[in-house]
């Protein structure tokens, strides 16, 4: 009799140990109910898969590779203008005396031309023409309008002169469906993280 007491008193602390069903390791979830059913729901992010199919010759897959190169080479700079023109104009915003913000902008200038400078005048032509595209895609300002907002009418005609001389337009707009489909393909494929 004693024996089964020793038996019974450790199955006495066993169960308190034991969980029919334990939440700590559950997460909430929503759910919708569909035909009296209660279905979870679980909404997924967009994924968008683009298929290019090379038909004829190796050039067009070369000249697409090119375009790969040069689009991650120009993107990034891109986002990058367009964050700095957003904070540049919160800031220019901020200031209300002309001269000051003449100073301002002159400043500034100075800076980010010690800043960027050197590494823009790497980008190849090509590699410019993708920028200034992509600038007016994630600004929705023309490159010219942009240095007009900045720096007067005079000087931008005068950097758009100098853009024709090596076959650029600080002008040229953004066709995502149009001319520039490939560009916005492979900007799509960097965003998702698939390129």
């Amino acid at each position: 009799m004693k024996s089964n007491k020793l038996i019974l008193i450790p199955l006495f602390f066993l169960v308190f140990n034991l969980n029919a069903q334990n939440n700590a390791d559950q997460l909430p979830i929503r759910a919708i109910v569909y035909h009296g059913d209660t279905l979870p729901y679980m909404p997924l992010d967009t994924i968008t898969y683009y298929y290019y199919k090379f038909e004829g010759s190796n050039k067009e897959y070369i000249a697409y590779t090119k375009l790969v190169r040069d689009v991650k080479k120009a993107y990034p700079y891109a986002k990058l203008i367009a964050n700095k023109v957003n904070e540049i104009n919160k800031y220019l915003n901020s200031i209300s005396n002309s001269k000051q913000l003449e100073k301002e902008k002159d400043r500034l200038e100075k800076e980010l031309r010690a800043q960027y400078e050197k590494d823009l005048k790497n980008l190849t032509r090509t590699q410019g023409k993708i920028l200034i595209k992509l600038i007016y895609r994630e600004t929705k300002k023309t490159s010219y309008n942009l240095i007009k907002d900045y720096r007067g009418g005079f000087l931008t005609s005068i950097y758009q002169g100098l853009a024709k001389i090596f076959g650029l337009d600080l002008k040229e707009t953004y066709d995502p469906n149009g001319k520039d489909r490939n560009i916005e393909i492979i900007v799509t494929l960097i965003e998702n993280g698939q390129l």
